[in-house]
């Protein structure tokens, strides 16, 4: 045996090195994929609407950019929300940044508004129950229920 050189002792000093090694791997790699499992946001991604009137790019660090592709000429609009997310409730509220839409406004050179803007968004700033199914988004308003729909991009 080329191992150890038919020395017993040693054989069990590897075997034993070898075996905490690979136990101390397995846990590694058990803990890593549970806290991936239960910490990631489920929204976080890219999500276009299916009735093709928003899109979605929801970030971790709480903003979500909502590209609103038909607001003025032949331009779409990129505005950067915050928002905050229930995981445990299934909740997320979208919230409007009136300084965001005011920058935004006089950056387009006159061709939407402030108040274009805050009536555009108007159905996705709001409280939502969200569910997440096969890359499918539903976001079911709290108040009235109007459902939006986005496939995972």
């Amino acid at each position: 045996m080329i191992v150890a050189k038919n020395d017993e002792a040693k054989r069990s000093k590897l075997w034993r090195i070898t075996f905490l090694v690979s136990t101390a791997l397995i846990i590694l790699i058990a803990v890593y994929i549970l806290t991936k499992m239960f910490t990631t946001n489920p929204l976080e991604g890219s999500w276009i609407g299916e009735d093709g009137r928003y899109n979605l790019k929801v970030k971790s660090k709480g903003t979500v950019v909502v590209i609103i592709p038909e607001i003025a000429e032949e331009t779409s609009v990129e505005v950067v929300l915050p928002y905050s997310i229930d995981k445990e409730n299934k909740t997320v509220t979208i919230k409007m940044d009136e300084e965001e839409l005011n920058r935004l406004a006089e950056k387009s050179d006159g061709q939407y508004t402030t108040e274009t803007l805050q009536n555009a968004l108007a159905p996705i700033v709001t409280s939502f129950d969200y569910s997440v199914e096969q890359e499918r988004l539903t976001l079911v308003e709290r108040e009235y229920g109007e459902q939006l729909t986005f496939i995972q991009e």
